[in-house]
């Protein structure tokens, strides 16, 4: 994972716009061995009323409402929020065509600019991790949630793609001589919002704190879209081209001999009642 809490990074650098996302997205989509696609197993545990106003924080380029916008009830408001601008004009345009007259606005999650108790709905799909502040994020989601409402985050466990950083740790060592402190292998840069310990965290400011598991993996039958799921996050790492072409043949000469890489994915769901 990239340096998770680093703002300045994450807005300028690695979530610009859509494109670093989407080089991961993309190999999550044709190797998962769970052919039932993510965002619908999320949208799938929505428990909301038919009228209800739901906040999306984070929202990417709006794939959560681009694969479910025939379930989404003609009761919703709907607000998505980001707080890259880059991200928040591709969500826009995702939905350009769209019938469903959904609300965009930049926001910091740490200052959410909306009146107490304003939605029935808040959702934090993989980015609790990417707040510098979690315990202030928290505290203002709760805050703008009404009493009895639902907030559902998703994220990741402690061996998400570990057999991953495993790769990239056999030829830039433990990756701490490469890059600065955004280097996204260094030990200290993974997800500290996780499912061991997201309920922990959740507990002080939600009732009734559940986890859902989504259980898939992945089986990686071609080299390139594995490698750019490594350029893609290790853009600030300082990696050099001659490392990258020397994982490129290992990768290459492991799925020749074996038929394939697989990767461990540990994805899930958090609900919480406010």
């Amino acid at each position: 994972m990239p340096n998770l809490n680093d703002s300045t990074y994450l807005l300028k650098k690695q979530y610009r716009d859509a494109s670093n996302l989407n080089a991961r997205i993309a190999l999550h989509r044709r190797f998962s061995t769970n052919s039932y696609d993510w965002f619908r197993w999320v949208f799938d545990h929505f428990d909301t009323p038919p009228a209800a106003r739901v906040l999306e924080l984070g929202c990417g380029p709006a794939d959560l409402w681009r694969k479910n916008l025939h379930r989404i009830p003609e009761g919703w408001d709907i607000t998505l929020s980001d707080f890259s601008p880059g991200m928040l004009e591709k969500a826009q345009a995702n939905l350009a065509d769209s019938a469903i007259p959904f609300h965009f606005q930049r926001i910091n999650t740490q200052d959410i600019p909306y009146a107490d108790a304003t939605y029935d709905v808040v959702i934090a799909n993989h980015m609790l991790y990417h707040v510098p502040d979690r315990e202030l994020a928290l505290s203002e989601i709760r805050r703008v949630l009404k009493p009895g409402g639902r907030f559902y985050a998703t994220t990741v466990g402690a061996g998400h793609m570990v057999e991953l950083r495993q790769l990239v740790a056999r030829f830039a060592g433990d990756a701490k001589h490469t890059g600065d402190t955004n280097n996204p292998w260094r030990k200290e840069n993974r997800p500290t919002f996780t499912l061991e310990n997201g309920a922990d965290q959740l507990s002080p400011y939600f009732e009734d704190v559940q986890v859902l598991i989504f259980e898939d993996n992945l089986v990686v039958t071609e080299t390139e879209p594995l490698i750019d799921y490594i350029r893609s996050m290790s853009s600030h790492s300082g990696f050099t081209e001659r490392i990258y072409t020397e994982m490129f043949a290992f990768v290459d000469g492991e799925i020749a001999a074996r038929g394939s890489i697989q990767i461990t994915k540990s994805s899930g769901l958090f609900i919480a009642r406010g």
